[in-house]
């Protein structure tokens, strides 16, 4: 996680964390929405069923807007969002370098730090 609790970092990558502002119950409730979501997904790329993969997708989408992970930023500064951005190309960069973030391999996964 980066130091201000904003996002994850994944090969290199900034991901939008969930916003700390929800109750552990309403995250907890949210997760297992988005959990189904994603085996909907799942389930109807296995049968073929392009109306079911649409709904099912949209479901994701709501459930990681929900979570705070898409949309709208969770915090009030009016700093931009870098979801996506590589780390080293953000203002992050420095941290990400001072934990290793320069010397992983090409594919591999970025352990949270900090």
């Amino acid at each position: 996680m980066t130091p201000d609790q904003r996002y994850l970092v994944v090969r290199g990558r900034l991901w939008r964390a969930t916003d700390p502002g929800l109750s552990d119950a309403e995250r907890q409730r949210l997760v297992a929405a988005l959990m189904d979501a994603r085996r909907a997904v799942k389930s109807a790329k296995r049968a073929d069923d392009a109306a079911a993969l649409a709904e099912a997708r949209r479901a994701v989408d709501a459930g990681k807007r929900a979570l705070g992970e898409r949309g709208p930023v969770w915090w009030a500064d009016g700093a931009p969002d870098y979801t996506r951005h590589l780390a080293r190309t953000t203002p992050y960069a420095a941290w990400y370098a001072r934990h290793g973030g320069e010397d992983e391999e090409p594919g591999a996964e970025a352990a949270p730090q900090d």
